[in-house]
């Protein structure tokens, strides 16, 4: 029985489709991204407690990757997973994440995050790239292939441009996923006592190139 339940579950994850998200569907994005970073370290650390995390991680998540649902770059897998892409010219609203920053976090981190913050921008590409700030499945749902789906998705699109990806991995449970999609370390970001960040970027793939 248990075998035939997990086949089910198998099935239905498998007919799910990514999809482009709209505005009107970026509070249930923000809420599965808030779900799937609970237990992330990176975040957790700039937000440790529950009740803080709560309050200030909705907030840190449109301004570091909410333009996407106006540029129609969010892409989600139903409610179950999102992944929130910028597109080349594009980038983060500063002013609105230097805000949730002092706004929610400690000021012994707060110093700490304005220097990760900046060492992150210098390790972007200096070349017109797609950058990923947030992607992530509802725990409950994570290992059934939801994050392939949707990496896959734009860095279709990245390959059609013949453009290069970006992204910062911010557990290093989360870098051998990345790799499989092509993704390649490029730094190890410690900054105090915050958990180590990884920038990964991937070139894109032609099509006499492997996929």
């Amino acid at each position: 029985m248990e075998a035939l339940i997990e086949t089910h579950r198998e099935s239905a994850f498998a007919a799910l489709k990514v999809a482009t998200a709209t505005p009107a569907q970026s509070g249930r994005c923000i809420d599965v991204l808030t779900l799937a970073f609970a237990a992330d370290p990176g975040v957790r650390w700039l937000f440790p407690d529950a009740a803080s995390y709560r309050t200030h991680f909705p907030a840190f998540a449109r301004a570091f990757g909410g333009r996407a649902f106006a540029l129609g770059t969010a892409a989600c897998v139903g409610s179950l997973a999102a992944a929130l892409w910028l597109p080349p010219g594009a980038g983060p609203d500063d002013d609105a994440l230097i805000e949730v920053v002092e706004r929610g976090a400690s000021p012994e981190r707060r110093a700490q995050a304005f220097e990760l913050f900046e060492r992150m921008g210098r390790c972007h590409p200096g070349e017109p790239h797609w950058y990923l700030p947030l992607i992530g499945a509802d725990p409950a749902c994570q290992g059934r292939g939801l994050g392939s789906a949707l990496l896959r998705h734009t860095l279709a699109l990245c390959d059609a441009s013949n453009l290069p990806a970006y992204l910062e991995a911010t557990s290093e449970r989360s870098v051998p996923l990345y790799r499989r999609h092509g993704f390649e370390v490029v730094d190890v970001l410690r900054v105090g006592t915050c958990p180590p960040i990884t920038p990964m970027l991937r070139r894109p793939r032609g099509k006499d190139r492997d996929t």
